[in-house]
C-alpha cells in the first residue's frame, strides 16, 4: 500500500531517522490512507492529529526495535 514511503532505518544499521524524516513518512502515510494530499479546512485538525499520532508511533517503534547482533537504541526523553 505505501511502497513510496522512504525506509527510515536500514535493517542492519543502527542509524537513526531524524524527526523531519519521521514526520515526512507520517505525512505520506496519512495522505495515502486518507486519500487526500491536503485536507479541506474542516478536516485539517483531524488530519494533523493523525500525522502527529503516526509520527509518535513511528518514533517509538524505531526507538524500541532491536536488531540482531546490535543493541537497542536509547530512547530520547
Amino acid at each position: 500500500m505505501c511502497r513510496s514511503i522512504k525506509t527510515l532505518r536500514p535493517p542492519a544499521l543502527a542509524e537513526e531517522a531524524t524527526e523531519d524524516e519521521i514526520r515526512a513518512a507520517a505525512l505520506q502515510y496519512v495522505r495515502k490512507v486518507s486519500g487526500f494530499r491536503a485536507p479541506a479546512a474542516h478536516n485539517r485538525e483531524v488530519f494533523d492529529r493523525a500525522v502527529d499520532a503516526v509520527a509518535e508511533a513511528t518514533a517509538s517503534l524505531l526507538a524500541d526495535l532491536e536488531v540482531r547482533g546490535g543493541k537497542r537504541a536509547e530512547r530520547a526523553a
